[in-house]
């Protein structure tokens, strides 16, 4: 119960925190080897930079910038090109930095801002990765002539990979660790190059994306990140019904579901007959006017090879069983009245209702066809 409580008034206060109204944040700095230059606050949005304000470093190295924000913020602290330190602000912190202006991007003191603690750990910690992989991707160019070459490249990339598998477990754990920090953004986003990020876990990537959304959802970079989400999710599920398709030799996965009575009914069973592979819902309104149509179709191909395989995902039995009577529905219908999720993901189903026309071998001809569509297809088909 204790921990119930904890846990509890954690999440209270990640809630208040996370709906903040707008308040001046305070950066005050000392950057040595500066005297006399700018120092420019700039807010890093999802492609583009915007700028902030800018303050004059007096003799003593010293500057002194005021901004207000209403939630977790990324910004760029520069002094040119780049050089420069990524900060995550929140409302009404006071951030304090020491720094040297040879080595600022590389070095720095950041106190006040605990977000910008997390990026600067993230960043230190795959800078070094960086580091140590382009020390080992040297040898291979300085021993190339080297008569030992091809046993010596057996150890360093042993080196390698155990570098890349400890900064993505590293990366993972702090997402997994951190849900409900905008830091978790910046891990997300973070490549070892161009084309390969660090964090390959959907799951981590799932969670913090789903979490900073109930938290953020007006951030441009929570909107963004949710959004590529579902969008990776989706291609997942579109993989793994094409691994399906490539390990069974068919492009239609099979489908075993129990009728109404019970009998568990495979769909491979329609085989030589052209399927309409139709999932639904006895309480999605778009699926009960849907039926009248297909009723119509069935009655009007059925003796020239189609079948109907309807795939219910509800899960109140006697709905679905009702809907079935008012509806006439008098092909095969199956479901598990658990959603029949195994279908729905095989399938890549997003909404009902759905459809897939098969042919006699079973492979997949159309998608999504609506009444006049599956009517012409058919009717061209079945001739």
């Amino acid at each position: 119960m204790r921990r119930f409580t904890l846990i509890a008034l954690g999440f209270s206060l990640l809630l208040l925190a996370g709906c903040s109204k707008p308040g001046k944040f305070e950066i005050r700095g000392k950057i040595t080897n500066a005297t006399g230059g700018t120092v420019y606050l700039e807010e890093l949005m999802v492609a583009s930079v915007r700028p902030v304000d800018s303050a004059k470093i007096n003799a003593s190295g010293e500057f002194t910038i005021r901004h207000e924000v209403g939630m977790p913020t990324f910004f760029l602290l520069r002094l040119n090109g780049n050089n420069f330190i990524t900060l995550l602000i929140d409302s009404a912190e006071k951030v304090t930095i020491e720094a040297d202006a040879i080595s600022l991007a590389r070095d720095y003191k950041v106190t006040g801002s605990p977000g910008s603690l997390l990026v600067q750990e993230l960043n230190y910690k795959l800078n070094t990765t960086k580091q140590k992989l382009d020390s080992i991707s040297s040898l291979y160019t300085l021993y190339a002539e080297s008569p030992d070459f091809e046993s010596l490249k057996a150890g360093w990339k042993e080196a390698y990979d155990k570098i890349v598998s400890e900064q993505v477990d590293y990366s993972t754990r702090f997402v997994s660790e951190h849900p409900f920090s905008m830091a978790s953004v910046l891990a997300l986003y973070q490549k070892f190059n161009d084309d390969n990020y660090v964090v390959r876990d959907l799951h981590a990537l799932r969670v913090a994306a789903s979490a900073l959304n109930s938290f953020y959802p007006e951030s441009e970079h929570v909107k963004a990140l949710y959004t590529n989400t579902l969008q990776l999710l989706a291609e997942e599920r579109e993989g793994k019904v094409r691994q399906l398709i490539a390990e069974h030799g068919e492009n239609s996965p099979d489908i075993l579901l129990p009728d109404p009575q019970g009998r568990e009914i495979p769909l491979s069973s329609f085989r030589g007959k052209y399927v309409l592979l139709h999932f639904w819902s006895a309480v999605d309104q778009n699926s009960r006017i849907v039926n009248p149509v297909l009723v119509e179709i069935y009655q009007k191909y059925r003796n020239r090879g189609l079948e109907i395989y309807q795939v219910s995902v509800d899960k109140d039995r006697a709905l679905w069983l009702d809907a079935i009577e008012k509806d006439r529905l008098t092909w095969t219908n199956v479901g598990d009245m658990q959603g029949s999720i195994e279908a729905v993901m095989r399938y890549n189903i997003q909404a009902v209702p759905f459809n897939y026309l098969l042919d006699k071998e079973g492979a997949i001809v159309a998608r999504n066809l609506t009444g006049p569509a599956i009517d012409r297809t058919l009717s061209q088909l079945l001739r």
